[in-house]
């Protein structure tokens, strides 16, 4: 593209690309995924607390003494009191956090992930003197069980229907009796979500699978069909092995066929997501390259480099307001953005400017580069991994049904990729900067003949190149520990990319992107991680040979030289 000649011919695309069999690239996939604790429990107002029964503080303190079948007594006792502080108790006592004294009067506590304890009867802070003396309340398996069964049942009556439906499920998956039919039984009167009124239609009909009757129990299959829970198919599968009659026998078997079959499709749109989700990841690591290496004719072997600086701007930022985790990606974004921006300028003025039209030279060069900034990174911040924390609003899961959830993290990223492409495109479409950038990758001559500034706008592009690379790292941030080392899982995918979408074409490095991440991802459940990336390298370099230009490749005077 400089000075009318071709960028690259197909032995150095293919020249690139081998290159990536000497580098060792692994794809991550980790699912960040955290637990509710009893950190979060609430105490209850001071008002309930004074006009709270005497019963109520017997009760708790008799939950921490005696036998264990005693105390699983007095737990259901204390269910059958109408007090806001009843199910924060006996969450604490289910979970192990739970606390109190060996005396006939003890001190009851509740304790969180930090050490601190308050008061179970009034909701006041028990300082560490105080706190000494306090020993865990002990339960078994069994008794653990049947408070997790209180705890369902005490939930039924919450006025979220999101809480009352996990609790329906949670007595499904503890098995169904004739205690929890009941309860259910009387929820469903009253019940207005229609969700949590299929749950427990779900569990009557698990109830009624045990009935004598071949009827009844191929009644209950009939309402069990697709029906996605875990425990729904383990009790038809036991049906279909070791019923005694051969309809109902027969009929558990289509129901598990037909629920096999709803469970192959979202295992299919969940194949896609995470596709989608490694794409994601791709493009935001592509597209600052797809104008350096597409645009600029400029073989950066450092881009990873920048996309590392990047991920330690996050983590600086991070250090710098520890008490502000959920705004430090919008501070660490523009901050990235300019940082990994003015090194990329510094860069290209310092040395890729005397190599333009050399593209392997180029390579060389920047290669070096990039083992400065990876040794620079080891001497500022050590070798050892840093540790970004995730905002509390990344955090979790969407859970879609039983069997398909979505990572908020890598949603979130999918669509920040989204929005970093489009605001990219809409630069070089819209802007004065655009407009230049492109006269310049065309035809250098002619535009430095009509009055633009060819090195300013080479400085300009390598540097927002460089920027978005330092975006992609914030983005990586979220997904893996930030070392020196982060880029170069990263920088051959990018090249990858780059050449299967059409060099220097911004769709085609979305649609590669996106394509090669579904592709690795259908490949690795039959082939492993590193045999996936190695099979996709193989593929993209047959596909190279038939064309060499990628799936969009360049139109007008720069194609044509």
């Amino acid at each position: 593209m400089r000075n009318q000649t071709p960028l690259f011919g197909r032995w150095q695309v293919q020249l690139i690309l081998l290159l990536s069999l000497c580098c060792s690239a692994s794809v991550f996939a980790q699912d960040a995924e955290i637990s509710t604790t009893a950190a979060a429990i609430d105490t209850a107002p001071t008002e309930a607390l004074a006009t709270t029964a005497p019963e109520f503080d017997t009760l708790v303190k008799a939950l921490t003494q005696g036998s264990l079948p005693k105390r699983a007594q007095t737990a259901k006792k204390l269910g059958q009191l109408d007090d806001p502080r009843v199910i924060p108790i006996i969450t604490a006592l289910q979970q192990g956090s739970l606390y109190a004294e060996k005396s006939v009067d003890p001190l009851v506590a509740i304790s969180d992930n930090a050490g601190n304890y308050v008061n179970a009867l009034n909701g006041e802070k028990i300082p560490a003197t105080q706190a000494e003396p306090l020993k865990r309340v002990p339960i078994n398996n069994t008794m653990r069980s049947q408070l997790r069964t209180l705890l369902a049942s005490l939930n039924l009556n919450d006025k979220k229907p999101a809480v009352r439906l996990n609790a329906v499920n949670r007595m499904i998956a503890d098995g169904v009796d004739e205690d929890t039919i009941a309860l259910l039984q009387e929820r469903q009167k009253t019940e207005p979500n229609e969700d949590v009124r299929d749950a427990i239609t779900t569990a009557f009909a698990l109830m009624n699978l045990q009935s004598e009757k071949a009827s009844v129990r191929i009644d209950a299959i009939a309402v069990l069909r697709g029906s996605l829970q875990q425990e729904v198919r383990s009790a038809l599968l036991d049906i279909a092995n070791n019923d005694s009659d051969i309809k109902v026998k027969q009929q558990a078997q289509f129901a598990l066929d037909s629920i096999e079959d709803r469970i192959s499709a979202f295992r299919l749109t969940e194949n896609i997501f995470f596709g989608l989700s490694l794409g994601s990841v791709l493009l935001l690591s592509a597209i600052g390259l797809s104008i350096t290496f597409g645009v600029m004719g400029v073989i950066n072997m450092a881009h990873g480099e920048l996309m590392m600086i990047g991920a330690y701007v996050t983590w600086v930022v991070q250090q710098l307001f520890p008490n502000q985790i959920a705004y430090s990606l919008m501070i660490a974004i523009p901050s990235a953005f300019i940082v990994a921006g003015l090194v990329g300028i510094a860069i290209e003025r310092g040395v890729i400017r005397f190599l333009y039209g050399r593209p392997l030279e180029t390579l060389l060069a920047t290669f070096g580069i990039s083992l400065i900034l990876q040794q620079a990174a080891r001497s500022i911040f050590s070798p050892l991994n840093r540790a970004v924390e995730l905002p509390e609003w990344m955090s979790g899961s969407l859970v879609i049904n039983p069997v398909l959830s979505i990572t908020y993290n890598r949603l979130y990223i999918f669509i920040f990729g989204l929005i970093v492409f489009f605001a990219l495109l809409a630069i070089l479409k819209k802007t004065s900067l655009g407009l230049k950038v492109r006269a310049v990758s065309q035809n250098r001559a002619m535009a430095r003949a009509v009055g633009v500034r060819a090195s300013w706008v080479d400085a300009m592009t390598f540097g927002l190149g460089s920027g978005i690379a330092g975006i992609a790292g914030v983005a990586l941030s979220q997904l893996t520990n930030v070392g020196p080392n982060l880029g170069q899982a990263y920088i051959i995918d990018s090249f990858m990319v780059v050449v299967f979408g059409g060099v220097g074409n911004l769709w085609g490095t979305l649609v590669g992107a996106m394509g090669l991440g579904i592709i690795n991802k259908f490949l690795e459940p039959y082939a492993g991680a590193v045999l996936a990336k190695v099979l996709v390298l193989v593929l993209l370099i047959l596909f190279i040979q038939k064309r060499p230009k990628g799936i969009f490749p360049q139109k007008g005077r720069a194609a044509a030289d």
